[in-house]
């Protein structure tokens, strides 16, 4: 069964028209409420197994919503079109019949008449919890391996509080916004926990429109293909972020993407993470793929022999891929996918000095790495309280870096297997919040899986464990580089990329083939000193060329006629600023200096615009 949850000031429907032949027979045709909780209901196939149980179930979401929200009355509407695997009218009928019963000497409740063609307008009220969404399963059906720690989960209590630059723990409800919109989103969409989309986000046109990335439909949705300018961008990144890794004392390795789920330390961590798996058989046992690079690394370092000399010891992997079985609803261009690629390292130390030391520089990485794809985000930090207590200066510490407030989010029980977590989120165009840059202290893994290190007394202990994804999901950082961009243009900037990602970092627009060779010559130059340069040869006007490599969002553009043959100066169509007039020594000069720090590779498709395929 799949609801929808919306909390309104009010809801107003009226049956039109029969929409199947056994529609319900209705004597009044109206129905009207306020200050309404509206479950929007759509019974499936798989509801018939055990119909009670998702009575049972549905009843007591609804209960426990409406006391969340206080709303003062239910409306129960049936609606088909939450999902495409739909099950039979009559015992949608029977569902919706039984759910009323149960509902209706408790709470004002009205029920939309099942099978007819229905007019209705409500009023959303807009706070955190106003809109939420679930799937019921009948009790002993699970259409994936779904791990305790993802049940404990939607049963977690969180205390939520903003951090504030002189350190004082402020209840979200007390805090005051006011210049501080964009936390203000993140803190609702945090609380609320609705992660499905409503509609597609502008970053799906936009990775299409410039063949970037693109939806499989030959795959398990949420797999994608990468075109070559898309494929150029992600591989920057994960340069990017394994150079840093490296210079920060990282040691690459690789390990398999699929386990047993017989192996019992496996098994049993798999319930301490909330993730959902994807599963396959083969020769009569049952796996899972994983859905970060720790299985592996976990038992490479339980085999190794470590010294107290070689903490901290940090092992890093780029997972191409990492899975993860996202449900449907959440399932939107590169935002969240099931198959991705995650930079993953994880650091054995001695103790909690040396874990906090750790966490500390691996929280600056993560800072650096934002800057460097100028991306706005917020922090949200997550504490078990004890250790929070413990640790109020640290937490301090970690604000004043940022140089804003930051989410808190505390739990009075420790329900995974760490102490704290940091995560850089953004906020997109929707109001939704993607964690990229995270890191863990995690206190429970290297017992569990017979980590060990020998002191300088040579005895044997067992050491922390941080666990780090400096960038997060590679696909996600694409995801926000394109929204980001999408904001940009609605202030009334000119959407880009950072220059260092740009496919194409200057494009040379001859005004008539007479002048293709020099601009083949200015290209190669360009070439040589590590410039993305393409040729736009094709038989178009030079105001067409320059509005399609505006809409390519091209950072660099040069018109290449009489003037450029015969003189030392060019003038530069620079995106971020206006034309400027400059030599080909300096505009090198100029790209260079803000592309030295980063990796580079060439073009990722012919240098002759008339040469190249259209992938969309």
């Amino acid at each position: 069964m799949r609801i929808l949850l919306i909390h309104s000031d009010y809801i107003r429907f009226e049956a039109k028209k029969k929409a199947i032949k056994d529609a319900e027979k209705i004597e009044k045709s109206c129905g009207e409420l306020e200050n309404v909780l509206v479950v929007f209901i759509a019974v499936e196939k798989i509801d018939e197994k055990n119909p009670g149980s998702v009575v049972k179930q549905l009843i007591e979401d609804i209960k426990e919503t409406v006391k969340k929200v206080d709303a003062k009355s239910i409306a129960l509407y049936p609606y088909a079109h939450l999902s495409s695997s739909l099950g039979s009218p009559s015992s949608a009928r029977k569902i919706l019949d039984l759910t009323y019963e149960g509902l209706k000497d408790e709470f004002k409740t009205i029920k939309a008449p099942f099978g007819w063609y229905k007019s209705f307008e409500l009023r959303c009220k807009g706070h955190p919890l106003s809109e939420l969404s679930r799937t019921i399963l009948p009790e002993g059906e699970e259409k994936e391996k779904v791990s305790e720690a993802l049940k404990a989960e939607k049963k977690l209590k969180s205390y939520w509080y903003i951090l504030d630059l002189d350190g004082r723990l402020i209840p979200v409800k007390k805090f005051n916004f006011e210049g501080h919109e964009n936390l203000k989103k993140f803190v609702d969409y945090e609380i609320s926990k609705v992660r499905a989309v409503k509609e597609e986000p502008p970053h799906v046109k936009l990775m299409r429109a410039h063949e970037l990335v693109d939806y499989e439909p030959g795959s398990d949705p949420g797999n994608l293909r990468w075109y070559p300018k898309g494929y150029l961008i992600k591989n920057l990144l994960e340069e990017h972020v394994s150079n840093m890794v490296f210079e920060s004392g990282g040691m690459q390795v690789e390990t398999p993407i699929m386990y047993s789920y017989d192996h019992p330390q496996l098994s049993k961590y798999l319930d301490r993470f909330p993730a959902r798996q994807y599963t396959l058989e083969a020769g009569g046992k049952e796996y899972f793929l994983r859905f970060a690079a720790c299985f592996g690394q976990y038992l490479m370092k339980q085999d190794m022999t470590i010294s107290y000399k070689n903490l901290p010891l940090k092992l890093y992997e780029l997972s191409h891929y990492s899975f993860r079985y996202e449900q449907s609803g959440e399932l939107v261009g590169l935002r969240r996918l099931r198959a991705f690629t995650m930079p993953d390292m994880h650091t054995l130390v001695t103790d909690m000095d040396q874990a906090k030391k750790e966490f500390l520089n691996q929280y600056k990485l993560s800072l650096t790495w934002m800057e460097d794809l100028e991306l706005d985000y917020e922090v949200g930090i997550r504490f078990v309280r004890k250790f929070y207590e413990e640790n109020m200066e640290f937490a301090h510490e970690l604000v004043k870096l940022v140089k804003k407030p930051v989410l808190m989010e505390i739990w009075d029980e420790m329900p995974f297997y760490f102490v704290m977590k940091f995560e850089f989120n953004f906020i997109d165009t929707q109001d939704k919040a993607s964690a990229l840059s995270t890191v863990q202290i995690d206190i429970e893994n290297t017992e569990r899986f017979d980590i060990t290190y020998v002191d300088e007394n040579g005895k044997e202990r067992y050491p922390l464990l941080l666990h780090a994804s400096i960038s997060g999901s590679i696909d996600r950082n694409v995801y926000a580089l394109l929204e980001h961009a999408y904001i940009e243009q609605q202030k009334g900037k000119k959407p880009m990329l950072p220059l260092w990602l740009s496919p194409t970092q200057v494009r040379l627009l001859p005004i008539s083939d007479e002048f293709i060779p020099l601009a083949n010559e200015i290209s190669d130059k360009l070439e040589r000193e590590r410039i993305r340069a393409d040729i736009d040869d094709r038989n178009e006007s030079i105001g067409k060329k320059i509005r399609d490599a505006e809409r390519g969002w091209v950072p660099r553009i040069i018109v290449i006629g009489e003037r450029e043959k015969t003189g030392n100066k060019i003038n530069v169509r620079i995106r971020e600023s206006d034309t400027k007039e400059m030599s080909l020594p300096a505009l090198i000069k100029e790209i260079r200096e803000k592309t030295e720090n980063f990796p580079f590779k060439p073009l990722p498709l012919p240098k002759m615009l008339s040469r190249r395929p259209r992938f969309v």
